[in-house]
């Protein structure tokens, strides 16, 4: 065995250890889901402010996108939520007890794990250390999280008229936070619960600071409901007034967020099936000479072999994208981040092209030996119909992946990790920040993603697989390749449609395009679906 297969073996199994940890660790970390209906229904909260000069009209309106109660709804799909994040906290706890069991060391009770403690015995180190750590935080999370769920949940069960139920989840909450030490997000939690406490109070019991601690800690639709109680009680028209004002306001901007987040994906969705029939039925009618027949007799001429594959991939993307570029600028993550959050943005940004550039470089390296490459290479080809498959795989790729996400969801049941990128938008509003994001994530990603899986993977393994296999293949090591393991299925469906539409268009801007689109609509839905909230 030669010196640079030593060497490709060796860092092969590192990046194995670095891929199947992540993995590991995705497993019992949250999907952005949960998340994401909470959003949705936060939107539809605000929208029931909506108020039109037709009044009949205004009714069917509410009917057709809030529902018949829309104050229920939400009040179920907070409970879903809630249930969920219970479930992953005694899960997550009974992980922590079994590491510490593996550990021979004393189990802490559950209620003493928060934010700020973690039962660490100084003599563990290394991954047992590490894992617990993870466990310490994630479990953290989830009881934020559940704090967080409680208050609103106790908002919404006022607002339905049933204070006596809300009293007794706030009431349940404060003696949670007594309890437990507290981090700031809990703190700022724990000064909220006496609050709201006494606005739907028997009599109402209004705190000094009342109106300031609503105004800083709630948002959205839970605030302006604290807030018009807390006016209502005062006796103070005008501020009630302006507060309905801003609340139809909200309202009339929330509907038309409603139909960009909820109507224009069902329509594109609606057309996506109605193509994806029509192929279907071509393909059966036309057989080979149809568009979904791939072409099997038309594989790439491939002018290395495997180690250079095996190389670009371990070398160029796995190692330096995944392991060396993050020892060298990870320690500037947390600089970055006390700068908030455009700084963050940049940071993002900065480490995405370095980690691109830098499995570019190994990609040239390797293959320039065997320049000049036939013109079916990384080919973009401006002038052919790359713009017609790019977006009409965007249209196949929606209602495939809308009923993979469905399954998907079923088998882990809101666990299996996500992009944190996605929650950052998610939560964030500063349109800076999210335009640099935008740019990570429309621009730079697929670029990069495309021309090292697409232009070189694929192509590559039809040496040794038929196209199919090839698509297949490619497809699994990109979805693998975002370490996480809940997106697996997926993104390999995604990655199968970016493979058939390159295979097809033999121009490398066509899935570029498509990947882009995708990023981008993701993108631009977190950020609408957040702003409901803020």
């Amino acid at each position: 065995m030669t010196v640079k297969r030593i060497v490709l073996t060796a860092l092969t199994l590192l990046v194995l250890l670095m891929v199947g940890s992540s993995l590991v660790r995705s497993w019992g970390q949250p999907q952005i889901t949960n998340r994401l209906q909470l959003y949705q229904t936060n939107l539809l909260l605000t929208a029931t402010a909506y108020e039109g000069e037709d009044a009949a009209q205004t009714n069917q309106l509410r009917r057709v996108l809030l529902s018949e109660e829309p104050l229920q709804t939400a009040l179920t799909q907070y409970q879903t939520v809630r249930d969920s994040a219970e479930q992953n906290l005694e899960r997550l706890s009974q992980q922590l007890a079994d590491a510490h069991a593996n550990a021979a060391l004393p189990v802490a009770p559950p209620a003493a794990l928060d934010e700020t403690t973690a039962p660490v015995d100084a003599t563990t180190t290394g991954a047992g250390l590490t894992r617990r750590m993870e466990v310490n935080q994630a479990i953290a999370q989830q009881r934020l999280l559940l704090n967080q769920l409680d208050l609103s949940i106790g908002i919404i069960q006022a607002a339905k008229g049933d204070a006596a139920t809300a009293q007794t989840t706030w009431g349940d909450l404060g003696d949670r936070l007594a309890t437990n030490p507290e981090s700031e997000a809990s703190t700022a939690i724990a000064d909220t619960v006496p609050v709201l406490s006494g606005l739907w109070d028997d009599p109402p019991r209004l705190l000094p600071d009342t109106e300031p601690v609503v105004q800083r800690t709630l948002e959205g639709w839970f605030r302006a409901t604290a807030l018009r109680r807390l006016y209502t009680l005062q006796q103070r028209p005008d501020a009630l007034a302006e507060l309905q004002a801003a609340q139809q306001a909200a309202a009339e901007s929330t509907l038309v967020k409603l139909g960009l987040v909820g109507s224009l994906p069902v329509f594109a969705g609606l057309v996506g099936i109605g193509l994806l029939i029509f192929l279907i039925v071509q393909r059966v009618v036309q057989g080979k000479q149809a568009v979904l027949a791939l072409a099997g007799d038309r594989p790439w001429s491939v002018p290395w072999d495997w180690e250079i594959v095996w190389q670009v991939l371990i070398v160029g993307f796995f190692f330096v994208g995944q392991i060396a570029v993050p020892l060298l600028v990870g320690g500037f993550s947390s600089a970055f981040a006390e700068f908030g959050i455009r700084a963050r943005a940049v940071y993002s940004l900065t480490y995405y092209l370095l980690m691109a550039g830098a499995g570019l470089a190994v990609l040239y390296g390797s293959i320039r030996q065997f320049f000049p490459l036939s013109d079916n290479w990384f080919r973009l080809r401006p002038l052919s119909k790359w713009p017609l498959w790019g977006f009409g795989g965007y249209l196949i790729a929606l209602p495939l992946m809308i009923a993979v996400s469905l399954a998907n969801q079923q088998i882990w049941q809101g666990q299996g990790g996500s992009n944190p990128l996605l929650q950052i938008v998610l939560e964030e509003g500063d349109p800076v920040a999210l335009g640099i994001f935008l740019f990570t994530a429309a621009v730079a990603a697929p670029v990069f993603e495309e021309t090292l899986f697409r232009g070189f993977l694929l192509p590559s393994l039809t040496r040794y697989v038929p196209v199919w296999g090839a698509i297949a293949l490619s497809s699994l090591l990109f979805a693998v390749a975002h370490l996480s393991i809940s997106e697996i299925l997926p993104l390999a469906t995604l990655g199968s449609v970016l493979g058939f539409v390159y295979c097809k268009s033999r121009s490398l801007l066509a899935p570029i395009l498509l990947h882009s689109l995708w990023n981008s609509v993701t993108m631009i839905g977190l950020f609408i679906l957040g702003s409901g909230a803020r």
